[in-house]
């Protein structure tokens, strides 16, 4: 009874940081945003056929720039006005071929509804000085410092190479 009593009391746990998270890379490889301690990770929801689908060339720009500081993570997700309907395999083609995209992307993910990824519900409900609440739209960003915590949150219109989230850096 004692174990059952351990591992239920477990399973409620609040996560104190993103490093609590297991993922997925688009590759359908484990990872954990963990082995990003110590750096700033923004961590994007994204899509191939949005609007803001160019925000990828300067994603990369960013993560070059900035690459002993912070790392970019993106999630692809089809919440949006079925912007991401690809196969894990297609999204990544498709961000290397016309974004030359080398920053890690997990696997395709849902950001809001019943399938929501236990990531962005903690994301969404994380306290910051911005706001809380549901995704909007695609490349919506967070920002997280290099102990795993949320400081800011962006919409999708502040672009990845504003001064907004440069002067963070």
């Amino acid at each position: 009874m004692k174990t059952l009593a351990l591992v239920l009391s477990l399973m409620f746990i609040s996560p104190s940081s993103v490093y609590d998270f297991k993922l997925k890379t688009i590759d359908g490889k484990k990872f954990s945003l963990s082995k990003y301690k110590g750096k700033k990770i923004l961590v994007v929801n994204t899509a191939s056929m949005c609007g803001y689908t160019p925000q990828y060339a300067e994603l990369q720009k960013l993560a070059d720039k900035y690459k002993d500081k912070l790392v970019v993570v993106g999630f692809p997700a089809n919440n949006f006005g079925g912007q991401e309907p690809g196969t894990n395999t297609l999204i990544k083609e498709f961000c290397l071929k016309n974004y030359g995209v080398t920053f890690p992307l997990s696997e395709k993910v849902s950001v809001k509804g019943d399938d929501m990824d236990p990531l962005f519900k903690y994301l969404t409900s994380a306290p910051n000085p911005d706001f809380t609440g549901e995704i909007k739209w695609n490349f919506e960003k967070f920002l997280i410092d290099e102990n795993g915590n949320l400081i800011h949150r962006y919409r999708s219109s502040t672009t990845p190479l504003s001064e907004d989230i440069t002067k963070e850096l």
